[in-house]
């Protein structure tokens, strides 16, 4: 098999791939491609998938970069290894001196980032692949926090590891299979796989992890995290905003997921959504504190309106959202509404005010066909807020988590020290100087450490003989 005249598969773009992997994200694989050590041409070409500003940020970690050019040097070696093993054996070379093969900016970065592959002990071609093979299983690790939690890290991590690495038989029998199928590997870089014509693996995030999951007989279903919704989508949410005079989106908060939505908010390009006036959230007193979090993902003003209930198994979230939609339009002029709710009820608030215009964001899985059919046939433009790009929600939860926690730490932790010093020494009728109060705070109290029983409850313990 002839592959030096070949052209490379891992480039190749079928119409299959474009329309099965439509609205695919680009994080991932832009990720993985930079450690892989795709050369950055491919991140300077727009009409690749690994993007630019990705490679950049990289470029500032130092794990990411170790296994970036340990492993750009493991696929040179593994590309030319027939030409610098007989510059080895026949010109006793080292590879150090072999530029044309090895690239030197490569061992040059390593060298500053305080690694070096190669070993004077070392005097065949393998065994500097092997010390690469032991540098990269080391440090592989280092980029685990580069990938969100629900991608399954030792699936990405085994990518980066050749298998019997540490052996010379290993080594072998990697480069045969690189060799044979080089021309299936992405853009000719080495990595861990069983290789074969899946054309560009690398194309998007979604094909790449549909892929990385079925070599491990395993399914990933979650496309909500490595798709966005489409061009079609989002310019129809910019066109209706775009004419409109004043926009206002409301939000049943009872009937809409706070993290779907923050999602879909910090997916809008916000120079064609800075035109919305404000975020109502119309949020009943029981329904979840996790609404908080929704000001610190997007610049626009964000009203939150909590509802008492007259009835305690009565909500009037529809009531007053209703109503307040009436107040913006008729007082304050707002010609048209985002509605971010599920709810058919809404369809009342809609066909009543017949001169204001209306988009609608509902949940694939919350919606009813009554609904989607009455919006369709009224000409009204919906959307689903699961389309929208969710890879990074693992943010957003846990800043409602911290958020939430804090509160409570607020509501249940009243504690000064000062106070609680000044208290004991009244209590037990002790006198101090300032300088003493001063230096038992500095070594008995300001060391206080906290620590956690195997139940859950906090102990604060003193440092003390």
């Amino acid at each position: 098999m002839d592959v030096q005249n070949q052209e490379p598969l891992a480039n190749m773009t079928s119409n299959e791939d474009k329309v099965t992997y439509r609205d695919s994200t680009y994080e991932i694989v832009s990720k993985v491609a930079y450690l892989l050590g795709v050369p950055k041409r491919i991140f300077e070409n727009e009409h690749e998938a690994p993007k630019l500003e990705v490679y950049e940020k990289l470029e500032q970690e130092k794990a990411a970069r170790i296994i970036r050019h340990l492993c750009i040097i493991r696929t040179a070696i593994e590309r030319n290894f027939k030409h610098i093993n007989g510059k080895m054996v026949s010109e006793y070379r080292s590879i150090l001196s072999m530029p044309e093969y090895i690239p030197p900016e490569s061992i040059e970065q390593l060298r500053l980032d305080g690694v070096s592959f190669f070993k004077n002990s070392s005097k065949k071609l393998y065994q500097h692949i092997v010390e690469i093979n032991r540098l990269i299983s080391d440090r592989i690790n280092n980029c685990k926090k580069y990938f969100p939690l629900w991608l399954n890290w030792q699936y990405v991590k085994e990518l980066f590891i050749m298998p019997d690495g540490l052996q010379e038989s290993g080594t072998k029998a990697a480069a045969s299979l690189y060799y044979q199928y080089r021309a299936c590997y992405p853009y000719q870089v080495y990595m861990n796989w069983a290789p074969k014509d899946e054309g560009n693996v690398l194309y998007n995030d979604k094909k790449f992890v549909t892929l990385l999951y079925q070599w491990h007989d395993d399914y990933f279903t979650e496309y909500s995290k490595v798709s966005d919704a489409g061009s079609y989508i989002k310019g129809s949410i910019y066109e209706f905003i775009a004419t409109s005079e004043k926009v206002v989106l409301v939000v049943d908060c009872e009937n809409s997921d706070p993290y779907k939505l923050c999602a879909t908010l910090k997916s809008l390009d916000y120079q064609h959504t800075k035109k919305i006036a404000s975020i109502i959230l119309f949020d009943d007193v029981h329904t979840a504190s996790a609404w908080r979090i929704l000001e610190s993902f997007t610049k626009i003003p964000v009203e939150h309106i909590l509802i008492e209930r007259v009835k305690q198994n009565k909500s009037l979230v529809d009531i007053m959202l209703t109503a307040r939609a009436c107040q913006e339009h008729y007082k304050n002029n707002v010609d048209s509404f985002v509605i971010v709710s599920s709810d058919s009820d809404y369809w009342g608030l809609i066909s009543s005010l017949s001169e204001a215009r209306f988009l609608v964001m509902i949940e694939r899985g919350h919606s009813s066909p009554d609904l989607r059919n009455a919006l369709l046939n009224a000409g009204i433009f919906y959307c689903y807020i699961d389309d929208f790009y969710s890879g990074d929600s693992e943010d957003i939860k846990m800043s409602a988590l911290y958020k939430e926690m804090y509160r409570y730490i607020d509501k249940a932790v009243q504690l000064n020290v000062n106070t609680m010093f000044e208290e004991a020494l009244r209590t037990t009728r002790i006198e101090m100087s300032e300088a003493e109060k001063k230096q038992f705070m500095a070594q008995h109290i300001r060391t206080m450490q906290m620590f956690i029983s195997p139940e859950g409850e906090v102990v604060l313990e003193f440092k003390h003989k």
